[in-house]
């Protein structure tokens, strides 16, 4: 693909240029390590490390050219030096430019919020690819373009990643993509210079809170994406969240709302509820369905909701909705030969523990204890911990604190931080296993005919990382195996 720096920086405001602007840019990079002759390098503010740090290296690997905030002291004298005001911003609007704006050619939907983007998003390409679309999928669990899977690293991709793969959808014929939107990726720029048809809001509770510093600031990175809709897209937000209103205050977008609860454009009842399946009665049907729970109404309803508003006859729909199942380490049940049923579930705040728990203690018998097994994961929002221990306690008989992703830090010190405001009574519910293997074995071995475990916090991940290094872990794997065991210790 051949483009010229004239080609790319159109739209970018730039402060200064130094050098030849009518020069071919053969790649774009933002990581020094990956540029070869030819690239365009963009040196980009990040939390951890400083891009302009790496200019030098940049142009010893052979940059042509390079995008910046700050001019380097020393210049040579066969590269283009831009400065811009904003690399991040500048990087969003120059890899629209050089994938020739794929997302104009695809319908993109983005999804946000603290619980449920990943389920939404998923249903949403299983439900399209039934009504035999071509569909992409970028997601946490992984990125997909029609049936070619492609590994994912993070919630929301960088945007350079996300233009290399828009530009693949369009090749292969994709109509319409479904895309989850972190809070991370909206501060950082990671969605810039992207034309959405649609986005959805989901909910929002205590998440990211030592990135974004405060709830408030959380809700309105949330709320920029909705600020900066076209009019010609639509935004469909849950209005029994009361911050789904908020989301719609400014912004220029098609306004649409769904609740199980109150008054909305789109409406659900949930009949029945068994941990085979609901029975839901949406826009004067009855429909069912082979996910359990109420949050998970509220996901399928959104489906249906992007569904109606992308134009799709609710006759088709809705038989392609029966046949949904759930995305991948969210509410998946598993069943052992004695009726033990374990549930592994991504759940790892305390708003979406409380949420999956209450569901099981909805289905459950009148007899089956709860049994839980949960951490939290290191290096991340520390004021989430005692609120999940609390959680967790509260709505289970038995609770199980174990190592999550605990990555820098020290696992047994996390587990305290999660019992720190357990009251006494519930104090005697926790057991400390460090050894998340171990917890599970004992999860099971505590078990009796009916009883529920939950094993949640990590959901579809296959790994554990512990002091930089990740070690092969499934949650899914090490429950099939010890609950087929006929030795459970």
């Amino acid at each position: 693909m051949r483009r010229t720096l004239t080609d790319i920086l159109r739209e970018v405001e730039i402060v200064k240029i130094i050098g030849e602007k009518n020069i071919p840019v053969t790649q774009i990079h933002f990581d020094s390590r990956d540029v070869t002759p030819g690239s365009l390098f963009v040196a980009i503010k990040g939390l951890h490390s400083d891009g302009h740090k790496f200019i030098n290296t940049a142009v010893k690997a052979g940059a042509q050219s390079i995008v910046c905030e700050q001019i380097p002291d020393h210049c040579s004298s066969i590269v283009t030096y831009i400065q811009v005001k904003n690399s991040s911003f500048a990087l969003g609007i120059i890899s629209s430019h050089y994938y020739d704006h794929p997302s104009s050619k695809i319908k993109l939907i983005g999804i946000t919020g603290t619980n449920g983007k990943t389920t939404v998003a998923t249903l949403l390409f299983n439900l399209f690819r039934d009504l035999k679309y071509n569909v992409g999928l970028l997601s946490t669990i992984n990125n997909r373009i029609n049936d070619q899977l492609i590994p994912s690293t993070h919630t929301t991709p960088d945007v350079l990643q996300i233009n290399r793969l828009l530009d693949q959808m369009v090749r292969n014929k994709c109509s319409v993509c479904f895309m989850e939107v972190s809070s991370h990726a909206i501060d950082q720029k990671r969605i810039e210079g992207l034309e959405f048809d649609g986005a959805i809001f989901t909910n929002i509770s205590h998440e990211h809170l030592d990135y974004h510093k405060s709830f408030d600031l959380y809700i309105s990175t949330k709320k920029s994406f909705f600020d900066h809709l076209p009019s010609t897209a639509f935004a469909l937000t849950n209005t029994d969240d009361k911050n789904g209103s908020v989301m719609l205050q400014n912004t220029l977008a098609k306004k649409y709302t769904y609740s199980l609860r109150s008054m909305a454009d789109f409406r659900c009842k949930v009949i029945e509820d068994s941990l085979e399946g609901m029975q839901l009665f949406i826009d004067g049907n009855n429909v069912w369905v082979q996910l359990a729970g109420t949050f998970n109404a509220y996901n399928l309803l959104a489906a249906y909701a992007t569904a109606s508003l992308l134009g799709e006859d609710k006759e088709k729909v809705f038989p392609s909705l029966s046949a949904l199942k759930t995305a991948d380490g969210r509410f998946e049940i598993i069943k052992s030969n004695n009726n033990i049923s374990a549930i592994v579930d991504y759940a790892h705040t305390p708003d979406a523990l409380y949420n999956v728990l209450m569901t099981i203690i909805s289905l459950k018998s009148s007899q089956a204890k709860v049994i839980t097994v949960v951490g939290a994961g290191g290096d991340r929002d520390t004021t989430k911990r005692p609120l999940m221990g609390m959680v967790a306690c509260d709505y289970s008989d038995k609770v199980i604190l174990t190592s999550d992703n605990p990555r820098s830090e020290s696992p047994s010190a996390i587990i305290e931080e999660m019992t720190k405001n357990v009251d006494e009574v519930n104090q005697m519910k926790i057991i400390k296993i460090i050894d998340r293997k171990e917890a599970i074995k004992t999860a099971c071995a505590l078990a009796n005919p009916d009883d529920i475990i939950l094993i949640a916090g990590k959901g579809h991940e296959t790994y554990q990382e512990i002091k930089g290094i990740r070690y092969p872990f499934n949650d899914k794997e090490i429950i099939k195996t010890v609950l087929s065991s006929n030795k459970l210790t």
